[in-house]
């Protein structure tokens, strides 16, 4: 069965840096798309960042553009999601997520397009 597990998360000050990363199995990685969606305490879940299958077409949502930069190994079945300057509103449980059905090499955005996700990763950004 398709398993994507997290990992990265933790407890920082603000301006610091974590690398999340996302460990898919049970699929033919390099057939998806995959993208980041978090969710703060109280809120939606809202995009974060995409990467299509090939790995060349990328986006990031405007609040963590420049900061956060999305990638993905073929090799190890991992991506990744690397995150610099944080800020207290970056604060919630990060989640990944992957896309099969999307065509041709692009992303999505819609979560309800995706369709596997992780757990989740705690991420605290402490002022």
């Amino acid at each position: 069965q398709v398993q994507l597990v997290e990992s990265g998360g933790g407890s920082v000050q603000a301006g610091d840096s974590l690398r999340l990363s996302c460990v898919a199995s049970g699929l033919t990685f390099s057939t998806y798309a995959f993208g980041w969606f978090r969710q703060a305490s109280g809120k939606e879940r809202e995009f974060v960042a995409a990467i299509s299958r090939s790995g060349l077409i990328r986006s990031n949502a405007d609040p963590v553009k420049g900061r956060f930069t999305i990638s993905k190994d073929n090799t190890k079945n991992t991506v990744y999601l690397q995150m610099n300057s944080l800020k207290p509103e970056d604060t919630a449980v990060y989640y990944c997520a992957a896309d099969f059905r999307i065509r041709g090499d692009t992303y999505t955005v819609p979560s309800d397009e995706y369709d596997y996700w992780g757990q989740g990763t705690h991420v605290t950004v402490s002022s």
